[in-house]
């Protein structure tokens, strides 16, 4: 039922920062429902990606302070009204987080891939058994780790805190070996120790309800606090030239506060002091500037393999005649993404 969801949910959203749903078309040949979004032609992980590599090659080339401060307002505006119409994103992180080329939307951000959202209600509802637990483990909140019973708003929040971090150091701040991941249990001791190598060990009084997650007992067998007493966010942004007092370091915190219940919200965030000092964030998040990034990286392939269907979920499918008649006329580009055909969908072209 994901591709019914994912459907519904996008004719619902109209937001400047969320990727806008243009066509669905049926493939009753191949059984496939094929969903028709805006192109964008770039995202934060190809972005990130060309900063990443200028540091390997020694010739770092920062992302501009004002850049960086843009696009977290974005995503921040972005989230803030799916949250407002009760709806959790659920798997945030660069690959999802699209960013137009030229053209009349130039540089601004589309918050993309509703394939895991999901309606939330107040007050919430407990996971179902068989609902898996999501977001990418790199981007997932210490309280689902936990083996928390209950998705909430500050899931998203702490998944775009590590984007942010991302973006000012050009490297994922809980980068975790996924080989190491097993996806049947929400417990992952290496990804825990990677937040608490960076984080350092929440504190009882910073955390209080930890003691009630489920997978606590396990934590306390598996964990020491002394382990992690040298370790801090502070000591980790500094190596970064990061300061601890700078108003980008405080939000920071304020985004990738442990305990969920004291996590800031989307709207408090875009309130921050940080967007009221110098450079203002702007609707170009290239700031008229010539945009030095590559486009994006497509597949091509009429039948993915098993394999290859994942990596759609960050790099959208596109047609050839698609890309080239509708390049050569002059109109937005658009992307399309294939999803398996679910019985009984009726929906218009």
């Amino acid at each position: 039922m994901s591709a019914c969801r994912e459907i519904a949910l996008l004719r619902e959203l109209k937001h400047p920062n969320v990727i806008a749903l243009q066509k669905v078309f049926l493939s009753h040949s191949d059984r496939k429902v094929w969903l028709l979004f805006d192109y964008a032609e770039h995202d934060l992980w190809h972005i990130i990606k060309f900063h990443r590599a200028s540091k390997a090659n020694k010739k770092p080339m920062q992302l501009p302070r004002g850049m960086v401060k843009s696009l977290l307002y974005q995503i921040l505006d972005g989230i803030h009204y799916l949250h407002a119409n009760w709806v959790l994103h659920r798997d945030l992180k660069p690959a999802n987080i699209l960013v137009m080329g030229e053209g009349s939307e130039r540089g601004r951000v589309k918050i993309a891939d509703m394939g895991f959202a999901r309606l939330f209600n107040s007050p919430l509802k407990p996971l179902a058994d068989l609902d898996p637990v999501v977001v990418t483990f790199w981007y997932r909140a210490p309280e689902l780790l936990l083996g928390a019973r209950h998705y909430t708003k500050a899931i998203d929040i702490w998944a775009i805190g590590c984007i942010f971090a991302e973006l000012l150091t050009s490297e994922p701040i809980f980068h975790c070996r996924q080989e190491d991941i097993k996806t049947s249990n929400p417990f992952h001791h290496d990804q825990l120790d990677r937040i608490f190598s960076v984080m350092g060990f929440p504190a009882d009084k910073d955390w209080e309800d930890i003691r009630k997650m489920p997978e606590y007992p396990t934590l306390q067998k598996d964990f020491r606090r002394t382990t992690y007493a040298n370790s801090s966010l502070i000591k980790y942004m500094e190596k970064h030239k990061v300061k601890p007092d700078s108003k980008v370091f405080l939000l920071l915190q304020k985004l990738l506060t442990m305990d969920p219940t004291k996590r800031i919200t989307s709207e408090q965030a875009l309130q921050d002091p940080y967007f009221l000092e110098d450079p203002l964030p702007t609707s170009d998040v290239f700031a008229g500037c010539q945009i030095p990034y590559p486009k994006r990286e497509f597949l091509n392939e009429d039948e993915p393999d098993e394999k290859t269907e994942k990596v759609n979920r960050a790099r959208p499918l596109i047609p050839h005649r698609l890309n080239k008649d509708e390049k050569s006329e002059g109109k937005t580009l658009k992307y399309v993404r294939w999803l398996p055909l679910v019985h009984g969908i009726q929906v218009d072209e």
